[in-house]
């Protein structure tokens, strides 16, 4: 555990260090519960295109604890997906805590988030909406875990590919009234790129925050990560107060509590 999750944190430095330095935008953002897409993305040229799949990692999922049932997925979604007490101290639940049944955000042709229709590709997707609470000075810490069940996992892997693209199309995003993100850069880590050693494809992306209700501006990461055909991921709004890097640190937490709940629902074996 402790070795994974100092692999994370190295893998999340080493991103968050090249889009400060390089600021390349290559993926894609949304609200802080925004789940993954699942339609192949086109290409210039009108071709489908996907994440990069390098050799994978060295454990093997059992093919017999798969989820093919709503019900499945639905189980497996809920012993994954990050409360307050993974966040850490001082987190608790947000009203409501978890996102509705069936809902799936879609970025439009404006770079507007609206509500849409769960893809057939699509098994279950839940989100967990967790918080610190604005004291002592401090804003509301607010962040989100999303978990995602795909039924095969080229459907998982068109997710990582179309949110990596989402940038290139929108580097500024409405996510509701009154909130939004600005100068999105995602950087992808697939297996055996930038420290990820552990997962078959990792992305994270960085922007700045704007709310209409609070003063200035704060920074907005969006960690994500792929095992089979489940996809999980983490969110950060930041808040007067806060460091980024300690966030992030967070953030790297609790896609490793995530990442180990995924692998051991699956099955996985080295």
């Amino acid at each position: 555990m402790r070795d994974a999750y100092g692999r994370l944190l190295r893998a999340a430095a080493v991103a968050a260090g090249g889009l400060l330095l390089a600021g390349c935008s290559s993926g894609g953002g949304g609200d802080e519960a925004k789940p993954s897409r699942a339609t192949p993305t086109a290409s210039a040229s009108g071709a489908p295109t996907a994440s990069p799949t390098p050799a994978g990692p060295v454990y093997v999922l059992d093919p017999k604890k798969a989820p093919r049932t709503q019900a499945d997925a639905k189980r497996l979604a809920l012993a994954v997906v990050a409360g307050p007490d993974d966040w850490g101290p001082g987190y608790v639940k947000r009203s409501p805590y978890l996102s509705d049944p069936g809902s799936w955000p879609v970025l439009d042709a404006s770079c507007e988030w609206e509500a849409g229709t769960l893809p057939r590709s699509v098994l279950y997707s839940v989100t967990a909406y967790s918080e610190i609470p604005a004291t002592g000075g401090k804003g509301p810490l607010r962040v989100a875990a999303t978990v995602t069940v795909h039924r095969t996992e080229p459907d998982a892997d068109w997710e990582m590919a179309e949110t990596l693209e989402e940038a290139l199309r929108c580097p500024d995003q409405q996510l509701r009234q009154g909130e939004r993100i600005t100068g999105l850069n995602s950087l992808g880590m697939p297996y055996g790129v930038g420290g990820n050693q552990t997962t078959t494809d990792s992305l994270i992306e960085r922007g700045e925050y704007h709310n209409d209700a609070i003063k200035g501006q704060q920074y907005y990461t969006w960690f994500q990560t792929r095992v089979g055909q489940v996809t999980f991921a983490s969110v950060v709004k930041g808040a007067s107060g806060y460091a980024e890097g300690d966030t992030n640190a967070v953030q790297a937490r609790v896609n490793v509590f995530m990442q180990d709940r995924v692998k051991e629902q699956l099955g996985a074996q080295s």
